[in-house]
């Protein structure tokens, strides 16, 4: 993409204004702003967006330059108009710029900016005041015990939320521009001498390199630049809007991603069983909070592996230990077994799409429809074994058991193939269908991490916290760097 050339400010105030007139359509956009001050003999142009500042603050500004005129001040001061005007702006965020390209960007974003005639640089003042709703608990990670606010659409009150959290000198917020036309704040989250300086570098370098015109999808596009997905359908990345969440991950040494408009933070990097940890674990003592990651994490593993061993066991029952052999339809009604829960499989999904689109209102109608008249009559009719329905819920809750919302779709998928493996070549396909999986994890990374990691490779001392909550004044620890290499 050719840039073009930057446009400094010109000392002729007319020229500045014709310049942002075209280039932010002053006249034509009725929330673009432009206010003209006489300060004695010199004019000043002020220029902002109504909505994403704060009015009274732009009316307490102008009346204290005006006040410059009622005393007399300017008169009597040998000193230049602008270096008065700098004195006498009572706002703590005052920059001074040269860059006209970079202060039309800053008035898009909400500040307000100051050109005085016969001055080759003007001032940017930052009142930003973004539309938006209060921090409240997400909806996808409630805790019964914690705190109940949560990331906003707004990246002020989101790096404030961190803010309040972490009081360390050396927490740093980068802000970085993405999007050649709609100029989206990202931030980069890190403590520096905690972070890897070499996974910050990445961060910084792949935002950089983004070439697109808008990031109007906020953080799923980010995503995607910054990550190698293509085909792969496991999250290398982790989404929060927790801000209790992410202190916990700076603190050992991963980088947070704040993209303005989007409630969810990306952390950098993750693995497959970070995925699998929900912040409840941490509201209870350390047996509880084992408790629940055991039970969690068997429930993710039966829903992966339960209808497809099970239909296994149907479709060759020479490897049904006899202590079992009470597994198995009795009737297997009018549509093939394979069929049954292909199509089992396919309508939990229809009701996972139709709850995220239906209206508060109606999904106590829309999960009696789902419940009786489509479940139950399609196995008094004999479409469907009753144990098929059986095996595919439990398996279903135990992927809404996922605290990660990207790893459970990612899960189903493979849950799906393996199924298909399962019905074409019995036991070899559904061995087959888990080595091939588990290959194929272990050779992804996330920004240089192994993502079966403590896994693959294999860290003992870090191994039992797939499965079991550790005490936490022994879970702070030095990462295992050989390991991780």
């Amino acid at each position: 993409m050719a840039y073009e050339t930057p446009r400094y400010v010109s000392r002729k105030l007319e020229e500045n204004y014709e310049y942002i007139k075209e280039k932010i359509g002053i006249g034509i956009s009725f929330d673009v702003g432009k206010r003209d001050l006489l300060l004695d003999d010199t004019l000043c142009h002020i220029y902002f967006v109504t909505g994403l500042c704060d009015t009274r603050y732009i009316l307490e500004l102008m009346k204290e330059l005006l006040d410059l005129n009622e005393t007399g001040y300017l008169a009597k001061q040998k000193r230049k108009a602008f270096e008065i005007i700098k004195n006498h702006i009572i706002f703590q965020q005052v920059t001074e710029k040269d860059n006209l390209d970079e202060m039309i960007t800053n008035i898009l974003s909400g500040m307000v900016v100051i050109l005085v005639d016969g001055e080759p640089k003007g001032f940017v003042i930052d009142l930003r005041n973004y539309p938006g709703r209060n921090p409240s608990e997400p909806e996808t990670e409630k805790v019964i015990r914690g705190s109940r606010d949560g990331f906003t659409e707004n990246i002020i009150i989101n790096t404030a939320l961190i803010r309040r959290r972490i009081r360390d000198p050396y927490l740093r917020h980068e802000l970085i521009q993405v999007g050649e036309k709609s100029k989206t704040d990202v931030c980069i989250t890190y403590i520096e001498g905690v972070a890897d300086p070499k996974i910050v570098e990445e961060v910084r370098k792949k935002l950089k390199s983004i070439d697109v015109d808008e990031l109007t999808m906020s953080d799923k596009k980010l995503e995607e630049f910054i990550v190698d997905q293509k085909w792969n359908p496991y999250p290398k990345v982790r989404f929060t809007e927790r801000p209790d969440i992410l202190t916990v991950h700076l603190y050992q040494g991963l980088v947070g991603i704040i993209v303005d408009n989007s409630p969810s933070v990306i952390i950098v990097p993750t693995t497959f069983f970070e995925q699998i940890h929900h912040v409840e674990e941490y509201r209870h003592t350390p047996i509880v909070g084992s408790f629940l990651r055991l039970f969690r994490t068997l429930g993710i593993i039966g829903s992966l592996y339960l209808v497809p061993v099970w239909l296994l066991f149907v479709l060759q029952p020479k490897y049904l230990p006899e202590q079992l052999s009470y597994i198995g339809p009795k009737e297997l009604g009018n549509v093939p077994i394979v069929a049954q829960v292909l199509i089992a499989e396919i309508g939990i999904e229809f009701l996972r799409l139709a709850s995220v689109h239906t209206p508060n209102a109606l999904t106590t109608a829309m999960g009696l429809v789902a419940g009786i008249l489509i479940g139950q009559v399609a196995i008094d009719v004999g479409l469907f074994s009753p144990e098929i329905v059986l095996y595919v819920s439990i398996s279903s809750l135990g992927s809404y058991a996922t605290p990660s919302y990207e790893l459970s779709l990612a899960n189903k998928i493979y849950k799906i193939i393996l199924i298909v493996l399962t019905a074409l070549w019995g036991i070899y396909g559904l061995i087959g269908g888990f080595i091939f999986n588990t290959i194929f994890l272990a050779t992804q990374k996330s920004f240089g991490r192994p993502y079966l990691y403590p896994l693959i490779p294999f860290s003992f001392k870090n191994f039992w916290s797939i499965f079991f909550r550790i005490n936490q004044n022994r879970s702070h620890r030095e990462p295992d760097k050989d390991k991780m290499k």
